[in-house]
């Protein structure tokens, strides 16, 4: 069982107007792969507060995954994508990429998304749309190859090489 983070960027969710639908969508998904979410956090769109709750997530809180929702568009305001860049150690770029890749079959629109993912010390970070729909997409896209990187990263295994991965979620 992995222990996640959930970290939702949005001005208007932060200041108490708008209701946190792709954080709930996350929920649901992580809890039916029996994983468990202990930390729940929404930020202003600000890029400081962004990296700040990151660090805290992984350094202090320990957690093997964090999966961000919000601010990877265009806006002036949408800030993930740097800040998380700004905290990891090593990029993943290949989950963005399948993500990209699996909402264009849906949406031409995908190609906009600045989605990033990485690696700081033992926490693997994943930037996730804002609205619900492409929250589900995005993470159903991803989430199969997950456990193995997880597995690798948190040292529950330590073979990549020759590893087929016949794990049915």
């Amino acid at each position: 069982m992995y222990r996640v983070g959930i970290l939702t960027a949005s001005d208007k969710g932060a200041a108490g107007q708008r209701e946190d639908l792709s954080a709930e969508a996350i929920r649901e998904i992580i809890a039916r792969l029996g994983w468990r979410v202990d930390v729940y956090r929404i930020v202003p769109d600000d890029t400081e507060a962004i990296k700040e709750a990151l660090v805290g997530m992984a350094d202090r809180d320990g957690v093997d995954l964090i999966l961000t929702t919000g601010g990877t568009g265009f806006s002036p305001r949408d800030n993930t994508p740097e800040a998380t860049r700004a905290v990891i150690q090593k990029e993943v770029p290949g989950i963005p990429e399948v993500m990209r890749a699996e909402s264009l079959k849906k949406t031409p629109r995908a190609m906009l998304s600045r989605a990033a993912a990485g690696i700081r010390h033992r926490t693997l970070i994943i930037n996730l749309p804002g609205s619900r729909k492409a929250v589900v997409e995005c993470l159903e896209a991803i989430i199969e190859s997950l456990p193995h990187g997880l597995d690798i990263l948190t040292g529950q295994d330590g073979e990549c090489a020759g590893h087929q991965n016949n794990r049915k979620i």
